[in-house]
């Protein structure tokens, strides 16, 4: 981990005061309010937001324009395969060719001005065994390679959750500048933790992933396994609480945090953390953030769903249905009803792909579709005529095109 003094000279910088720690970027602090995502950089400008957070290089040149022309930043990610990928960090020509394209990108934008730091990595493991010293001979290569090749930024890597065992290996056998963390459900731990470990390490730390919590271990789950998402207003409400009642933002070691995620994606359901749906249109989740980075509520009132029923039951209450046999779906508001223009349901198969245990990015196709005028909010369907776990979509959008989502996971039970 590195220890020496800050080259105050660099266009972007991590200053230290007596235990307080600050980005300084082109001369001036510089507080990171960040997301993670690809897109939608007026709309993170707008809402108070000043950093972009990418995991790789895919149209990297295009990102950094559009973020310089909404003064932006972004914390660029570049790819690396997990410690655990033995074959790649034993193979010379594999780890020499990443080496070559990762310093072929960062001779490309080290110049470019919206960037303002490099992230190696995602969520890596930094075992302790000296068999993964290959692992770590690539790892400090790269991070050498950056910091010769451009001086002008830090580096950063992330782990998941507060992993003292991979952040003490991380201090004795690594030079970054900065550690990062991806913490969702594990985030009102984080003040222990930093205390806990403050006897050995008092470094400054970003979060580069932190929100709601996501389809794995701890969610709660049907009888057949599905995970129960929460409707767009309950998790715009979690956004909040977690911001406001766990986020260290009065710790002098913090230096920002980018909320995931910033756009649209697959992940399970393609509405699980998707703040804005596929056609770029925004949920609360945005004005929740305008209103927790600038201190001012969003002048947008957005739809608010208190829940679906389905058959007149929840997603909680298990929903069992019979093959090719009408069934009912409603959703109902909190408020609103007069602003709704248009919802749009979709059932889909769920989504059940667990390849190495990872939750599947693959777009899905709905096997039913339907939309509804903003005066009905039922819907009437014959349910799938194969057994198996299914899900129904409500995408309720309001007259300004905003929207807000929920869905409820079913089964369709097959003949005794």
């Amino acid at each position: 981990m590195r220890k020496k003094q800050p080259n105050q000279s660099a266009k972007v910088y991590i200053d230290e005061r007596d235990g307080h720690y600050k980005v300084v970027r082109n001369g001036v602090p510089y507080d990171i309010r960040g997301a993670g995502g690809y897109s939608h950089f007026r709309e993170l400008r707008d809402a108070g937001g000043n950093t972009l957070r990418t995991w790789d290089t895919t149209n990297l040149a295009q990102i950094l324009d559009s973020a310089q022309r909404h003064d932006l930043a972004v914390i660029v990610g570049l790819p690396l395969p997990n410690s655990g990928d033995i074959p790649f960090y034993t193979n010379p020509q594999i780890t020499k060719t990443r080496y070559s394209a990762l310093q072929s990108v960062i001779k490309r934008y080290r110049n470019h001005p919206a960037v303002l730091m490099w992230c190696l990595g995602n969520e890596l493991d930094f075992p302790y065994k000296w068999t993964y010293g290959n692992f770590y001979d690539s790892f400090n290569a790269l991070t050498d390679m950056i910091h010769r090749e451009d001086p002008d930024h830090p580096v950063t890597t992330t782990v998941l959750n507060f992993n003292k065992k991979y952040i003490f290996n991380i201090l004795l056998r690594c030079d970054i500048d900065v550690i990062s963390f991806n913490i969702f459900s594990n985030l009102p731990l984080l003040r222990n933790d930093l205390d806990d470990l403050a006897w050995l390490w008092k470094g400054p730390y970003m979060l580069l992933e932190w929100g709601i919590n996501g389809p794995w271990k701890g969610t709660e789950q049907t009888a057949w396994g599905a995970y129960i998402e929460d409707t767009s207003k309950k998790k715009a409400e979690i956004y909040q609480e977690q911001y406001q009642r766990y986020m260290p933002l009065e710790d002098p070691r913090f230096l920002g945090a980018c909320i995931f995620f910033w756009g649209n994606k697959q992940e399970t359901t393609h509405t699980w953390f998707s703040i804005f749906d596929e056609n770029g249109n925004a949920s609360e989740a945005v004005g929740t953030m305008q209103r927790l980075w600038t201190g001012k509520p969003s002048p947008v009132i957005y739809p608010e769903v208190k829940y679906m029923l389905l058959n007149g039951q929840g997603a909680r209450d298990n929903v069992l249905l019979n093959p090719a046999v009408p069934a009912s779906a409603e959703v109902l508001l909190f408020k609103g009803h007069d602003r709704i223009r248009s919802i749009r349901w979709q059932v889909f198969r769920e989504d059940w792909y667990r390849k190495n245990g990872i939750n599947s990015t693959r777009k899905l196709m709905p096997v039913a579709t339907a939309e509804n005028s903003g005066q009905n909010l039922r819907l009437t369907f014959p349910t799938p005529k194969e057994e198996g776990p299914y899900r129904i979509f409500a995408t309720i959008y309001d007259n300004e095109g905003n929207f807000a989502s929920c869905n409820t996971p079913f089964y369709v039970v097959g003949a005794p």
